[in-house]
């Protein structure tokens, strides 16, 4: 181990054999001298080399590592794709793919070598000859790039620029940038000894920036010409090899004669180096830049809600296993059918379209947020936008004076605004904006697989662009008499049959809420008790409040919260008995997955969202299992089917809106559940089949937006179309014949056979025999 002092004295005395060498060499030819000069100035570069490499005294900044260099870390972004192997989302920092040398087209390659380094597979790493050239423009007052494609690849893939690379002597003008230039010397050479040149030249062409958020080729070919790299013409490789000069200043999407006149330069580079002929030249000089812009932002599709859904599941994963989601390259496959998908979201389009014009013509030119005489709520947008962070910093900024806070919401200016028939440009204040957007009607939809709790589709709202908020799992509303589904279960689970009989007449609960004694007397949803004796089937299907409260009375609210609970209702629940009839907020979500035992033969289900997730190599990591619990017997699960069923066969039940879709030409069988929220605020709807159960809802944002009417607002006039028209379209696709099936019969002996005498309106009785002894 050397001491200090040894060290000391190492340098004196080599710095006295350098002095008396440099007595001896005054008295020697020129020659010698010039050779002792040469020496004298290669060994200070190579010293300034070496402590740059080393970052002596913590002087120059980080350097890449051998084992970086050997295996440089590539920001890739992850991609989401369905069960079907379709791409519907990515993540990412920077939008990069990489591709191999192979999916490269070799025009690209010649264009870009020509234009970007001519002498790129004689030099290794360093062109000197290039590098002299710089310094003779510069003396001519001209500036011009010296850097080869290699010492690129090292600015690009190691950030010898950024402030992560900057020592003590980075903050000084020019010294840092001789330190830059040393990192990407020394670091382009070792590339080269451990890289053949078409690797250097396929993590070029994958690391460098194109501009409008676009890095690396694969993704710049997709999003300025929505090709591949295997497939560019001569035209398009002239653009993109043109914009690596500077990607802004050359931009053929925000400034087209630059880059039309910096492509034709390229073009004559191509000519010169004989990789297109005279006539190509001349030919594709005179044509239009021929940009098909696209701009790969998975924002203009409604699959935005389920990749923030899938960001927000994987995180405590990601962070276990210390994968980022946003520079990984992460292959991520979904349960997600993305032609389902498609379905769904022109469902909820279409439905949408509808309503907001019918809600429109109800609103007129009133103002939609009222309260429950109908009278508009005042200071409704102004409790709004101070709700809003935008507000706070206004208040900051404007240290909470009113009227300078009021000047500024008031400005109107120039913004883009979404409606149904597509994107619009108007002027507005802030304040406008916000009365405007709150005048529409949000809807939501999301299906699954009853067996294994494989979600399906999934569509937060009616446009990601402009709605950010995701309606099926974020948002949680009152869910009316769909939740009315945990009440009959409990019932059938505890000796109740669904011909058991009761009579629709008013019923009072008494209890205790925070120590204070209360009443609970609801009413039906016509406001009438017929004092009718009817079948809980029928009950079910009428969704007839009386005798859901009978029964609630009967077993206790607590058990029907049990019951909720068991079967996959996750959100805290008021502990009072109108929470049997819905009056506890829950997300659409929760509720479908919910209704998963009553179908599947009694099995809870946890939701599957992501089935598998492969490295950016391609090998597995992770693979998500599917998790069942049995909660209630298959008899009652039997039973409950058949209930559910009673919305299509029992007299003015709630869901034979389903009629008038064309559902009912196959073997399929289906049954559904309606709710509607207090005021009409929320339209909800569950439909099952025996593979699938699909759930929608409709509402205003905030809930003194709505329709006012039953005739209007109801669940079967708002929610219940989104899901007619999502399996009408499924059944009309061939590929989903498999869905075509009767709802299957128990395995195990059902203890007797039921028979339901219903009376009709008429005072006629029909039979409806549920089945036979089997």
């Amino acid at each position: 181990m050397y001491s200090v002092r040894n060290v000391r004295s190492f340098i004196k005395t080599y710095w006295q054999k350098y002095r008396i060498l440099k007595e001896t060499i005054k008295h020697k030819p020129l020659r010698y001298r010039i050779l002792f000069k040469t020496a004298r100035v290669s060994l200070w570069i190579l010293l300034f080399l070496i402590a740059v490499d080393i970052n002596f005294l913590w002087l120059f900044g980080k350097s890449p590592r051998l084992k970086d260099l050997n295996n440089p870390r590539m920001e890739i972004a992850s991609e989401l794709y369905s069960s079907d192997q379709v791409l519907i989302g990515r993540y990412f920092d920077k939008d990069r793919t990489p591709v191999t040398y192979e999916e490269i087209s070799p025009l690209l390659i010649k264009t870009l070598i020509a234009t970007e380094d001519q002498r790129f597979y004689k030099h290794h790493g360093i062109d000197l000859r290039s590098t002299f050239s710089v310094f003779v423009y510069m003396a001519q007052g001209k500036k011009r790039g010296g850097s080869t494609i290699t010492q690129q690849l090292v600015k690009n893939l190691f950030r010898t620029r950024s402030h992560y690379s900057r020592g003590l002597l980075g903050y000084i003008p020019v010294i840092k940038i001789l330190i830059y230039k040393a990192k990407e010397c020394l670091n382009a050479v070792k590339i080269e000894m451990f890289y053949t040149k078409e690797d250097i030249l396929a993590m070029y062409l994958n690391t460098v920036d194109f501009g409008s958020n676009s890095f690396g080729i694969h993704t710049a070919a997709n999003v300025f010409f929505s090709t591949g790299p295997d497939q560019l013409t001569a035209n398009q490789c002239a653009t993109l090899v043109g914009m690596l000069k500077a990607p802004s200043l050359y931009s053929p999407v925000h400034k087209p004669a630059n880059a039309l006149k910096r492509r034709n330069v390229v073009l004559g580079q191509m000519l010169k180096h004989n990789i297109i002929s005279t006539a190509e030249h001349d030919s594709l000089q005179k044509l239009p830049l021929g940009l098909v812009f696209n701009t790969n932002d998975d924002d203009e599709s409604n699959n935005g809600y389920f990749s923030n859904i899938v960001a927000r599941y994987l995180k405590p994963w990601l962070r276990e296993n210390g994968y980022n989601l946003y520079t990984d390259g992460l292959k991520i496959y979904t349960t997600i059918n993305a032609r389902m998908q498609q379905y769904a979201e022109e469902a909820v389009t279409e439905q949408m379209k509808i309503l907001q014009r019918r809600f429109d013509t109800y609103l007129g030119n009133n103002d939609p947020w009222q309260d429950e005489k109908g009278k508009p709520i005042p200071g409704f947008i102004d409790e709004i936008v101070q709700m809003e962070s935008f507000y706070k910093r206004l208040s900051r900024k404007y240290n909470n004076n009113p009227d300078s806070i009021a000047l500024y919401l008031n400005r109107k200016h120039r913004m883009k605004v979404f409606t149904w028939k597509g994107e619009k440009d108007t002027t507005f204040s802030h304040l406008d904006s916000l009365r405007y957007f709150n005048r529409f009607l949000h809807g939501s939809f999301v299906s699954m697989d009853p067996s294994n709790g494989h979600v399906l589709s999934w569509i937060g709202d009616i446009n990601y662009d402009y709605f950010k908020y995701d309606h099926v799992k974020q948002s949680k509303r009152q869910p009316g008499s769909t939740f009315k589904t945990f009440i009959y279960t409990a019932a059938i689970d505890n000796g109740y049959a669904p011909c058991d009989r009761k009579t629709d007449i008013p019923v009072t609960i008494k209890y205790t809420e925070n120590g204070e004694e209360k009443i609970w007397s609801p009413q039906n949803v016509t406001c009438v008790f017929t004092g009718d004796t009817v079948s809980l089937k029928y009950a079910y299907a009428r969704s007839i409040n009386s005798i859901a409260v009978q029964l609630t009375k009967e077993l206790g609210w607590n058990k029907v919260m049990d019951y909720a609970k068991m079967m996959g209702i996750t959100s805290e629940l008021a502990n009072v008995p109108s929470v049997a009839i819905g009056s506890s907020d829950v997300s659409l979500f929760e509720l479908v997955n919910a209704y998963a035992p009553v179908v599947n033969g009694g099995y809870r289900v946890e939701p599957v969202i992501v089935a598998r997730i492969l490295d950016k190599e391609g090998r597995l990591v992770k693979e998500f299992s599917i998790k069942r619990t049995r909660v209630i017997s298959e008899e009652t699960a039997f039973l409950m089917v058949q209930m559910l069923r009673g919305g299509l066969s029992e007299p003015h039940a709630t869901t034979q809106a389903l009629f008038g879709y064309n559902l009912f030409r196959s073997k399929i069988e289906f049954g559904g559940k309606t709710g509607t929220s207090q005021n009409f605020s929320d339209g909800w709807f569950v439909g099952v089949t025996p593979k699938i159960i699909g759930g929608a809802w409709v509402g205003g944002e905030y809930r003194s937006v709505h329709f006012r009417s039953s005739s209007q607002g109801e669940g079967c006039h708002t929610a219940l179309p989104i899901y007619g028209l999502f399996m009408e379209k499924v059944l009309n696709d061939n590929k989903y014949d498999y869905l075509k099936v009767p709802f299957p019969k128990p395995v195990e002996k059902i203890r007797k056979s039921y028979s339901c005498h219903t009376v009709m309106p008429k005072d006629t009785v029909r039979v409806d025999s549920l089945f036979v002894e089997l």
